[in-house]
């Protein structure tokens, strides 16, 4: 049993773009489906793939990386954590690297990057933080 899987899929996604993988594979869930889903929005990933693997499912992130082969993810960190979570009202919402990166936030509405939060005036859990 893993305790924090948003940190598992953060790190698996950290080492594969430091080992400049193309892809990157690991058991899949609705919240995982749904961060990946915002990445890719954001750019930071080609795309996703969800995949059957026996009784379970695997989700496959596809890495974007510049015609230089330079990263397009420069940094990942976990904010809210399972011993200590974090929330933030719509306008506490905290900017990343002064705006050039996104924080995932969990709502009522879903997951939210922290621009289109502070827009639909929400606020709740930070999830993680990427640039």
């Amino acid at each position: 049993m893993m305790t924090d899987p948003i940190a598992d899929m953060l790190t698996r996604i950290r080492n594969a773009n430091q080992a400049l993988h193309e892809t990157v594979t690991m058991p899949s869930s609705k919240l995982k489906e749904e961060v990946a889903k915002v990445l890719a929005a954001e750019g930071y990933l080609e795309g996703y793939e969800v995949k059957p693997s026996g009784v379970k499912r695997e989700l496959e992130l596809k890495l974007k990386y510049l015609p230089d082969r330079s990263r397009v993810i420069k940094g990942l960190r976990r904010v809210s954590k399972p011993g200590g979570r974090v929330y933030k009202g719509a306008g506490d919402l905290p900017r990343v690297q002064g705006g050039l990166g996104v924080v995932v936030i969990s709502t009522s509405q879903g997951l939210l990057t922290d621009s289109e939060a502070r827009r639909r005036r929400l606020g709740g859990e930070l999830l993680c933080e990427v640039w």
